[in-house]
């Protein structure tokens, strides 16, 4: 029979599991972000080392797993003198998986702006960054916002194999309810749900960011360069 008095007693430390979940959602997607835009603009450059560079980088990450790459970090660079604590390590790990991903979808974005407006700006004299960061930036953003749900999606669900560096997020709190109390649907349960909430959260945020921004990127780019050429 379905125990609601035992999810009452161990509601506290799984929405503390939940937290903390949420908590190493957003450091490492701000990390992935800031990584993914400066990955995918140097993979854009002129410069075939750096090209090369950012093609080593996607490639490495991509092609092996998460779990690799957190064990690597918290367990194998402290042989090398580089000692890192587990939270340190947890968003790391993140962070440096999803730039991978977030860097080929940005570099997408980019090569979907309209090569005209990137033209049009630099006719009119603004510079290789202004261009960059008032004209091709915000269109990018709006042209990659569906892949960018998916990859929020995916790193809330990758936030799970944090626990094995010793850190208490969502599922590791399940674990360790369940160990203890030997009620893994009653637990388990729960915790699915949490993870559901979390990510139609992500996804119902999106969907209203399209719906809310629709073609303003391109039409902030128009203005912007009718500014320009004022």
């Amino acid at each position: 029979m379905y125990d609601f008095q035992l999810i009452l007693t161990y509601l506290p430390d799984l929405l503390h599991g939940l937290w903390m979940t949420v908590l190493y959602t957003v450091g490492g997607l701000a990390l992935g972000l800031v990584i993914g835009v400066c990955a995918a603009v140097l993979s854009l450059s002129r410069l075939r080392a750096m090209h090369w560079l950012v093609r080593a980088y996607v490639d490495f990450i991509r092609g092996t797993p998460l779990l690799l790459q957190l064990f690597i970090l918290y367990y194998a660079l402290p042989s090398l003198g580089i000692k890192m604590s587990a939270p340190v390590a947890g968003v790391l790990g993140l962070g440096i998986n999803a730039g991978a991903y977030l860097a080929e979808i940005f570099r997408a974005g980019f090569e979907a702006v309209p090569r005209a407006h990137v033209q049009a700006a630099r006719s009119l004299g603004m510079s290789y960054w202004q261009t960059l960061i008032r004209i091709e930036l915000p269109q990018a953003a709006t042209l990659v916002l569906p892949p960018l749900a998916n990859e929020m999606i995916s790193l809330v669900k990758s936030t799970s194999l944090i626990s094995t560096i010793s850190i208490a997020e969502l599922m590791r709190s399940g674990q360790i309810a369940v160990s203890v109390t030997f009620a893994p649907l009653e637990i388990y349960s729960v915790v699915a749900v949490f993870y559901l909430l979390i990510n139609l959260s992500l996804a119902n945020l999106v969907r209203w960011l399209e719906q809310r921004k629709g073609s303003g990127a391109r039409s902030e780019a128009r203005r912007t360069l009718m500014d320009v050429g004022v």
